[in-house]
């Protein structure tokens, strides 16, 4: 008994200096592709949508006449296209058929009339889009998928989450001119990630046309193109 008492007296003190155990160091989660990708992409509907939300009801409709645009898309058209073709490509990536009426992409659903209907289906096509585009992973983001347009090489997930980004972007531009034409200037992008960035350009847009210089500003350290060289671009070019 007295050689145990004096055993623990002894491993008392060593307890004491046994160094307390270290918390383990949380390791850095990188993403995946899909949400590294998506981080980029959510500019799109940051731009589109503002863009779309600002043509009022009766000029959704609009084309522009004046020049070479026989055959574009009207403003309304541009915007079921795009929305379209996110449900038609998002559903590509995902393996799985459209949640929307897709119709005809190149012009969307028929069905979709007036300004609140296309902007409800604008709006789902992009969360459906992102949906899609936070799903590719290292491991599906390169399987091989069969052409949904029916011609030219196989196409990937990565490959179809970045079609989605210019497409996007391409009418976007095209919707912009339209916005012009109706004297009205496209909203900063309050959706944005960084807001701040956007309302600075569009302020210097503003700045310009109140002085009287037609000109647009396409993005820092660019050189401004005058209004005049752009407008005689040729329909076949809007109606992509």
């Amino acid at each position: 008994m007295t050689k145990t008492m004096l055993s623990l007296l002894l491993a008392l003190p060593l307890a004491a200096q046994a160094p307390a155990s270290k918390t383990p160091t949380p390791v850095a989660v990188e993403p995946t592709v899909g949400v590294a990708m998506d981080g980029t992409y959510q500019w799109v509907p940051a731009q589109f949508i503002g863009a779309a939300e600002a043509m009022p009801e009766e000029t959704f409709d609009f084309a522009p006449t004046q020049g070479e645009f026989k055959g574009v898309k009207t403003f309304a058209q541009q915007v079921k296209h795009v929305s379209a073709v996110n449900f038609f490509l998002a559903a590509q990536i995902l393996g799985e058929k459209p949640p929307a009426e897709v119709g005809n992409p190149e012009m969307g659903p028929d069905s979709l009339k007036t300004k609140a209907e296309i902007v409800k289906y604008m709006k789902d096509s992009f969360a459906y889009a992102r949906k899609a585009i936070q799903s590719i992973t290292a491991q599906n983001g390169g399987r091989s998928v069969k052409n949904p347009f029916g011609q030219g090489p196989d196409l990937t997930p990565i490959g179809m989450a970045t079609l989605l980004s210019f497409h996007g972007m391409d009418h976007y531009g095209q919707m912009v001119e339209y916005l012009r034409m109706n004297g009205i200037v496209p909203p900063p992008a309050a959706r944005s990630p960084c807001p701040e960035v956007f309302d600075h350009l569009h302020a210097r847009e503003e700045n310009d046309s109140r002085m009287g210089d037609r000109v647009r500003l396409i993005s820092p350290g660019h050189p401004r193109r005058p209004v005049s060289a752009r407008a005689g671009r040729s329909s076949d070019q809007l109606r992509r």
